[in-house]
């Protein structure tokens, strides 16, 4: 019997009925029991921002002290999405600049905290699961919208939270960071328990809606691309500059040419002149004889 062979968790599919052949298969291997660090001593936030042309982006991981969340390590990796624009498969796109920027770390962070969803995909394979299948890290999903599922109201209480379901399976938790402003989604990417993945949203926000591991993740990866876009736009300048110079030149060059082929033309031409008029000069004259004689 030929075996299957395993698909590569950190490779870019070639099509979107790869891609999702890759999110069926790879899902088998994500733990979704844990339950995960208790007391982590860092926690790392993951980011992408994209440019409004679609053709560039800037990834980054902040990592964070887990008790004083200050930033402790940073990175970041530009360049070009890995995959096409498809609605569940937005892993694919990013994985490669994460995994670049994550390799660029100087501390390895416990806890990962995507900007993103896990287990809440319509695979229930998200970014969460993937990143943390490819890093072997425990890894929670925490998105601003969701993605898939129905809840029911939750209070308006800081802490209050309402289970994700769908298809009639739990998949995450609707959680409510601050009173009274809208809840985020969280969901278990891999080596994490929910309870746990609910109790370390909570311990990143102290003040705002959003852990700060994504505000953090969040403000980096927009700076690193305004930087890419400022740099490219630089280039593009130099090059142009380049190019008028280098048509300046030839243009240059062209009429010296052109003037260089006139002057020698003209020198030519003033020397056959001269050369007529001097052999004309230069021509002996015949006598002529009257008829008759003496």
């Amino acid at each position: 019997m030929t075996a299957v062979p395993v698909p590569d968790p950190a490779a870019t599919p070639r099509s979107v009925a790869e891609a999702v052949a890759v999110q069926e298969e790879l899902r088998s291997r994500v733990d979704l029991v844990g339950p995960g660090p208790t007391e982590p001593a860092t926690v790392a936030g993951l980011d992408v921002a994209y440019a409004a042309s679609g053709d560039l982006l800037a990834a980054a991981v902040t990592v964070l002290d887990a008790r004083t969340l200050a930033v402790v390590d940073r990175a970041v990796s530009v360049g070009r999405p890995a995959f096409g624009y498809v609605p569940g498969l937005f892993a694919f796109r990013e994985l490669p600049a994460l995994l670049d920027a994550l390799d660029r770390l100087r501390i390895r962070p416990d806890l990962l905290v995507c900007d993103g969803h896990g287990l809440a995909h319509p695979r229930r394979f998200g970014l969460a699961c993937h990143l943390g299948v490819v890093t072997g890290l425990p890894s929670i999903g925490v998105g601003k919208t969701p993605l898939v599922g129905e809840w029911t109201p939750l209070g308006v209480q800081r802490g209050a939270w309402s289970a994700l379901r769908d298809g009639g399976e739990v998949v995450g938790r609707v959680l409510r960071t601050r009173d009274g402003v809208r809840p985020v989604f969280v969901s278990v990417g891999h080596r994490m328990s929910l309870d746990n993945a609910v109790a370390r949203v909570l311990a990143s926000t102290p003040r705002y809606r959003l852990p700060e591991t994504t505000r953090t993740a969040d403000r980096l990866c927009r700076d690193a691309l305004t930087a890419a876009e400022l740099g490219a736009a630089a280039e593009h300048r130099a090059a142009a500059e380049h190019r008028a110079a280098a048509e300046h030149r030839a243009a240059a060059e062209h009429r010296a040419a052109a003037e260089h082929r006139a002057a020698t033309e003209h020198r030519a031409a003033a020397d056959l002149g001269a050369a007529t008029e001097h052999g004309t000069a230069a021509e002996p004259r015949t006598a002529t004889r009257r008829p008759g004689g003496r």
